[in-house]
């Protein structure tokens, strides 16, 4: 099977138009051929994950954002839970607590960055302060244009020290939104997850998506770049972040690191 073209999903700094990446996109690819597509690709990022677990000499970050429903719940049960959980964090930042308030706000985040060798998924991210107070109101364009540099000077430290930094922007339009909120209220299995301010999120859809392309726009770089993942076909986004999971621990080409050990010595023994 053809690779997939990453490049179209890659953002460019600068404007950005949420409607450029069509929320359908399924890559030229049948479901049925995606889905094996994507089991071959867990299998091989397994031993990937082991070997980057065994070197100790990078660490890997993944963001994942997108709106309420967009699917970051599902991007972590079906891709990353192929991992190896032992190797894996996995962090939400919600509203801050008085004592993350008392210091600034990327004080938190920090400490919950990845060590070497290991992969921290960020489900909703440092990102948050800014897209909730630009969507809110608390917070004002100049603020916004602060901490979006803020953010890349901290992305960059995090990669001149050996992290890698994935983002994942999942986007849906606003027909499968509905759709999936109704399926919330409609499977007793996932009831648990509504909340009314979903609702009330969802009426400002046209604010939430200015913000995104803002925000898209000017904290897309070269070292960190955001990869819009069209996300209504629940089956592709899956695929298209296995896949650049999959070619990021590829190029990095690690073998298993050597014993440090004599081991005929222990043979021996």
């Amino acid at each position: 099977m053809s690779q997939l073209d990453l490049a179209p999903f890659r953002v460019k700094s600068g404007k950005v138009s949420l409607d450029d990446w069509n929320c359908e996109e399924n890559g030229g690819l049948e479901k049925t051929a995606g889905e094996a597509q994507l089991a071959s690709n867990l299998a091989a990022l397994d031993e990937l994950q082991m070997k980057f677990w065994a070197n100790r000499s990078r660490a890997l970050l993944i963001v994942l954002q997108g709106i309420d429903s967009a699917g970051k719940d599902g991007v972590i049960r079906r891709v990353i839970t192929a991992l190896n959980p032992q190797g894996v964090i996995v962090h939400s930042f919600k509203k801050p607590s008085d004592a993350e308030t008392a210091h600034d706000y990327l004080w938190r985040v920090h400490s919950r960055c990845p060590a070497k060798g290991d992969i921290a998924v960020f489900n909703r991210s440092h990102y948050e302060d800014i897209i909730v107070g630009r969507v809110h109101g608390t917070m004002d364009a100049e603020t916004a244009t602060k901490r979006c540099r803020h953010v890349r000077e901290f992305e960059r430290m995090l990669t001149d020290e050996g992290t890698i930094v994935l983002k994942f922007f999942l986007s849906i339009t606003k027909d499968e939104q509905l759709k999936r909120l109704h399926d919330r209220l409609d499977d007793p299995t996932k009831q648990w997850k509504f909340s009314i301010n979903d609702v009330n999120e969802r009426q400002r859809w046209s604010r939430y998506t200015e913000v995104f392309e803002s925000m898209l726009g000017e904290t897309s770089t070269d070292y960190a770049p955001w990869m819009v993942v069209p996300a209504n076909r629940k089956w592709f986004r899956n695929l298209l972040v296995s896949e650049v999971l999959l070619r990021t621990l590829s190029e990095l080409r690690m073998d298993w690191p050597r014993p440090t050990e004599d081991l005929s010595k222990i043979r021996l023994r």
